[in-house]
């Protein structure tokens, strides 16, 4: 166990999520479609600074860990840092976020590191729409990646963004709970970057798609992570079905996480610009106890700075000016 650390609100913050980079191999239509410009590499956290972060961290009681980017699996040396942070003492788990396309060849090598669960990013079951929404024609290697995590018995979700005009995809990807053991979950289009002048698809729309499919599909009370996603169930599936809806079903009485971006600015919650940067205080020059002495006390003030809930129903009102994609998804 963990020594817990509580916010201003009574909420224990224990989850932290890590972006190792700001690249990524799709160009989606509603994250990166002409690419960004891209942070060079010594303004990007080293693997021993983040490990460095993490220890830190640890000893406020932030046990769980979140590896995204950007693309993780593009990053070299992926494998070996996951593998040592996974090894930090206190560490309860370790997951991974990623869109699929270079995961395959990884999934043994993940397995014996001990990841704790695999989140992959899918936002259409039809390879031809796949190809319009990333801009390239990779759907066939995502899918392998799919089958090759649940056939290591790593558990397994999909995260789909609902987007505009989307409704016709919701039942084709909802098979993949109906044949696999794995989580399909729905996530809202945030109001972030692109996300702010695009439409999206409304929960209550996608869930009308799938009741006429799983008419029995109802929600359970279960605990499948440490993310926010709510979930339910249906007799004809063999996974769950996943909502993360921040904006219709606003879950920040129950927000247990902060977030490191690749260029080491931590923030306590997605919707502000309020961060801390923990890159300057690593490279300083300052003595490692003295480093690490800042770093602490800069993850313990994030965390009782945390705001009390996010605005993105109020976009006038959101701070956040960067892409997820700079942020980490």
């Amino acid at each position: 166990m963990c020594t817990e650390m509580k916010d201003p609100y009574g909420r224990t913050i224990d989850y932290l999520r890590i972006s190792v980079t700001d690249r990524c191999n799709l160009r989606c239509s509603y994250c990166m479609p002409q690419g960004v410009n891209l942070t060079s590499h010594d303004q990007i956290l080293r693997y021993e600074e983040i490990l460095m972060i993490c220890q830190e961290a640890l000893s406020l009681g932030i046990c769980n860990f979140k590896i995204t980017g950007g693309e993780p699996l593009v990053r070299k040396g992926i494998l070996s840092f996951i593998e040592e942070l996974r090894k930090l003492k206190g560490v309860q788990t370790v997951t991974l976020t990623t869109n699929g396309v270079l995961l395959e060849p990884y999934i043994e090598a993940l397995k014996q590191i001990g990841i704790d669960a695999i989140n992959i990013s899918l936002d259409t079951a039809d390879p031809i729409e796949y190809r319009q929404i990333t801009g390239f024609d990779l759907w066939s290697r995502v899918h392998a990646s799919i089958l090759k995590s649940v056939e290591s018995g790593i558990p397994t979700k999909l995260n789909c963004v609902l987007l505009e005009g989307g409704q016709d995809r919701i039942l084709p990807l909802s098979c993949y709970a109906r044949d696999y053991p794995v989580d399909v979950r729905f996530i809202e289009l945030m109001p972030l970057g692109l996300g702010r002048d695009l439409g999206g698809l409304s929960p209550d729309a996608a869930r009308k798609q799938l009741l006429t499919a799983y008419p029995d599909l109802h929600p359970v009370d279960e605990k499948r992570g440490n993310g926010p996603a709510h979930y339910e169930a249906s007799t004809f599936l063999k996974g769950r079905i996943g909502w993360v809806d921040a904006l219709s079903h606003k879950f920040c009485q129950t927000c247990n996480r902060i977030r490191l971006t690749s260029t080491g600015i931590l923030k306590p919650c997605l919707c502000y610009d309020a961060s801390y940067d923990l890159l300057r205080e690593l490279r300083s020059g300052d003595s490692v106890p003295q480093i690490c002495e800042k770093i602490h006390s800069l993850v313990r003030q994030a965390i009782l700075e945390k705001p009390m809930e996010h605005c993105f129903e109020k976009t006038g009102r959101i701070t956040e000016h960067r892409n997820m994609s700079e942020i980490g998804g």
